[in-house]
């Protein structure tokens, strides 16, 4: 498993960040977190999930120049969910998480954060499904195919609206 102890407590602080009038205590939020992690409670959560340690995966970092369409374009089209979000005023750019899966990505509007153009390489289980559920969503801009012969087994790409593709790859057992 992936997620650690650390990762749990911040999905908990980022859900009492989110709804601030829902009043919860810091308890009930990580009690509610392990469960939808699957845990009978947060005493089961924190004994099973491992503590951080050593060095962690990395997460790309790749630039963003328009919240709206990355918002459109990662969100509503490639169904990632936002980890959490930060600006250091509410008018200054945005850099915020963002995970489908095991796979997170940071998103940044400042500038010298990643380069637009840049590629992220994602191995995934079945291309073929995630091309078609991509294509099930509507999205005009982008009509992806499957690279069969691809170096590495079947590849997607598709390419973000600040020309940073993502290669999305069915690797061989």
């Amino acid at each position: 498993m992936d997620l650690t102890v650390d990762d749990a407590k911040r999905a908990a602080r980022a859900l009492r960040d989110q709804i601030p009038d829902a009043h919860l205590t810091h308890s009930r939020a990580l009690e509610i977190v392990a469960a939808q992690l699957g845990f009978r409670d947060w005493n089961v959560a924190s004994a099973v999930l491992p503590t951080r340690g050593g060095i962690g995966a990395p997460i790309p970092v790749v630039r963003s120049l328009d919240e709206a369409r990355a918002r459109e374009f990662y969100i509503d089209y490639l169904h990632f969910t936002i980890e959490w979000e930060h600006r250091f005023d509410g008018e200054l750019p945005l850099y915020m998480r963002l995970r489908r899966d095991r796979f997170v990505l940071d998103l940044s509007e400042h500038h010298g954060d990643g380069t637009p153009g840049s590629t992220v390489w994602v191995p995934v289980t079945d291309v073929v499904a995630l091309q078609r559920e991509l294509l099930a969503t509507g999205y005009p801009r982008m009509n992806p195919g499957i690279e069969a012969d691809a170096p590495g087994g079947p590849t997607m790409e598709v390419i973000d609206p600040f020309s940073n593709t993502i290669r999305f790859c069915q690797t061989s057992p």
